[in-house]
């Protein structure tokens, strides 16, 4: 085969290679309408406050006059009857006495009084956030609507990739 031929043949080669191959090119098509695609998540928080509130606090009470009571009470109620009698009466002395006591030392004690004390109070509060997790792209490509989830909005006009290739029969 001389170099004609072989230059020839080549070139009938190289321009048949395309008609092989599929045929890719790209394209726009004009977008029709873009929806976001919107999530909502809950995110649970907590809100703490403090609140002050008055307690009211005890009387302070002093236990000396029920003592010196319940004794003084004691004595006498034993020097009244006698036997088994004479201990029933210093038992009932010694309670009578102390009761009287205590009445007397704590009838001029200061009452209690008031404080404020803080109170802590928290509550759980639902937190709704929406995140666009992507877009739905409507989009017309040689009078037809095509739909696409996208990660971006893509404007006006999209690109599109066109692959053509012969129907097998």
């Amino acid at each position: 085969m001389n170099l004609q031929a072989k230059c020839m043949l080549s070139a009938m080669l190289l321009g048949a290679l395309p008609a092989v191959q599929a045929a890719d090119f790209e394209d726009y098509g004009r977008v029709v309408r873009v929806t976001p695609q919107v999530e909502r998540v809950n995110r649970p928080q907590q809100e703490c406050r403090t609140e002050y509130v008055q307690v009211q606090q005890p009387q302070q009470r002093s236990a000396g006059g029920s003592i010196v009571g319940g004794i003084a009470g004691a004595l006498l109620g034993s020097q009244i009857g006698s036997g088994n009698g004479r201990t029933a009466a210093a038992a009932a002395g010694a309670i009578a006495g102390a009761v009287v006591g205590d009445r007397v030392d704590n009838q001029n004690a200061a009452p209690g009084g008031v404080q404020e004390q803080a109170v802590k109070q928290c509550r759980t509060v639902d937190r709704w956030e929406s995140h666009t997790t992507g877009y739905e792209v409507v989009y017309d490509y040689r009078g037809r609507n095509y739909t696409s989830y996208m990660s971006q909005d893509p404007g006006e006009r999209v690109r599109l990739r066109v692959s053509v290739e012969p129907v097998q029969q």
